[in-house]
């Protein structure tokens, strides 16, 4: 009798890199919203940018809005709110960049780390319509080199940065350290993307990973964001998916990212405690 092979051992996920984004749950302002989150067992999270900015401008401070975090064991690691315009004339890309600055500031004073983006697009799309893309978000990174805040093009929210291949590209052409992609679960299913895509030379640029799994509907007939599910309730070989981000040298963030009817409808300390449960069958022990 021969020796029993050994199967590989898939990485798996550490509870400590799960998060979840505000956007999963419907809650009626920031502190609902992260005490739910809190008392679900995440311990990292990425609220949408208004809902911070509608906290802020109901007379709390940053600092107030750290100490909230700090008393409730959480921390923020990314947030997202514009597009990053690309293909207008100055008088619309310059207030354009200086919002965004804005807005990386503050992730910035909050604790974050990453700021999700996505893009506008020209009428006709070609394959150098991802340089000024680039272009706009190594300004964007060198308008907040005093921050230490990535930012992460979204791809398949962009009439141009539709897959992880076009993603990459726009990260090689900006050659920026600060400059990268957020991989998306759901994105990945509906696009032309492919788990081989996902290898050492993509997932270097790689800043943050959104997740969530997808019906067992035709890919292209599946809405990118409604007809998100949570994971294990649908046919994405989510295992995989985290083993080839892992095996080829990412180590962040997961956050869970799902716009779901079905979760709007419950309290939301119930759809966050779902939420975190439903990751646990992917992490280790």
């Amino acid at each position: 009798m021969g020796p029993v092979p050994v199967r590989e051992r898939r990485p798996r996920l550490r509870t400590e890199q799960l998060a979840i984004h505000s956007l999963t749950t419907k809650h009626r302002n920031l502190e609902e919203a992260l005490e739910a989150y809190s008392t679900a067992g995440f311990r990292y999270v990425e609220p949408y940018l208004p809902l911070v900015k509608a906290w802020l401008e109901d007379g709390h401070t940053v600092e107030e809005t750290r100490a909230l975090l700090d008393s409730l064991g959480l921390r923020i690691i990314a947030s997202s709110e514009l597009a990053v315009e690309c293909f207008h004339a100055s008088d619309v890309l310059l207030p354009n960049l200086r919002a965004n600055a804005e807005n990386v500031r503050l992730i910035s004073e909050l604790g974050g780390s990453a700021m999700i983006v996505h893009t506008d697009g020209p009428e006709l799309v070609t394959p150098e319509s991802l340089d000024p893309i680039a272009r706009a978000l190594v300004d964007l990174a060198e308008a907040t080199e005093e921050t230490d805040v990535d930012i992460a093009v979204e791809f398949n929210a962009s009439p141009v940065v539709r897959s992880l291949q076009s993603g990459v590209r726009v990260a090689e052409i900006a050659d920026h350290p600060r400059v990268g992609v957020l991989f998306d679960t759901a994105h990945y299913h509906v696009t032309p993307t492919k788990l081989s895509d996902i290898n050492s030379d993509s997932v270097k640029w790689v800043k943050h990973v959104h997740l969530n799994d997808m019906p067992n509907t035709p890919a292209d007939l599946t809405h990118r964001d409604f007809d998100r599910v949570l994971p294990g309730e649908g046919v994405l070989d989510l295992a995989g998916i985290i083993s080839a981000l892992e095996r080829n040298g990412y180590g962040g963030f997961f956050a869970i990212e799902l716009f779901n009817a079905g979760l709007w409808q419950l309290p939301t300390k119930e759809a966050a405690r779902r939420c975190y449960e439903s990751l646990l069958p992917l992490c280790e022990g």
